[in-house]
């Protein structure tokens, strides 16, 4: 699977080597955000996947770790998978243990050829879906729907609604391009309703989840809970 030319593989490199949120952007004007904004996106993930302690986690495009450890008490074993080699080395250092790894890869190859796709129960892909574009994204939910039969919801996370890019976009931008190419700084943005027909011919039901306000990205974004159709 190709993924958008960007500096997601060389512009974590150009900062230290323990800010964790600064090399996965999680940052507004420059700064990390607060413990309290990470702690939103974190209550929202695992109430999203309604982690119960027994559950083997699969993340796509885990980044550096920073947001996925802090799942880890919710799983019996968690797998992260990310095409970055310098993160998945920051991931592998700071938070890997026994039951709790990562690995470098891309998550297509990764989702047509791993050996045991039925270990996994849960999935989270945060912040990634919008850089694939609508064949990719659908390869991907159509390889979780079949090869993977045994998870049973999946959390796509942070997605760009196309509905309310007009709240995000200065006054006077013609930004109308920049909605569906993967390879902007925001991605391709969806609305909940093209989302749920892209999910729906995988054969998943679709639930919208929007931020609570007080989320420094609740007026643009939103989450979505992918739970097999019935």
């Amino acid at each position: 699977m190709d993924y958008p030319k960007s500096d997601y593989k060389e512009y974590p490199k150009t900062v230290p080597p323990d800010d964790l949120w600064a090399q996965v952007r999680r940052t507004v004007y420059g700064k990390p955000v607060s413990d309290e904004q990470i702690q939103l996106i974190v209550d929202s993930m695992r109430a999203g996947l309604a982690l119960n302690g027994r559950e083997h986690l699969l993340e796509l495009g885990c980044g550096n770790g920073a947001l996925s450890n802090f799942l880890f008490d919710g799983c019996a074993e968690y797998f992260g998978v990310d095409f970055s080699e310098y993160l998945i080395s920051v991931a592998q250092r700071k938070f890997q243990r026994p039951g709790f790894s990562f690995a470098v890869g891309d998550v297509g190859e990764f989702l047509h050829s791993e050996a045991d796709p039925t270990r996994f129960t849960k999935v989270l892909c945060y912040a990634v879906l919008s850089y694939l574009n609508d064949e990719q994204a659908a390869t991907v939910l159509g390889e979780l729907a079949t090869r993977f039969s045994n998870v049973t919801t999946v959390f796509l996370g942070n997605l760009p609604d196309r509905d309310r890019a007009h709240l995000f976009f200065p006054e006077g931008k013609d930004y109308h391009l920049e909605l569906d190419d993967p390879a902007s700084q925001i991605g391709q943005w969806r609305s909940p309703e093209q989302i749920s027909a892209l999910a729906a011919r995988s054969g998943w039901r679709t639930r919208i989840e929007r931020m609570p306000d007080t989320f420094y990205q609740a007026h643009y974004r939103y989450n979505v809970v992918l739970e097999r159709a019935r």
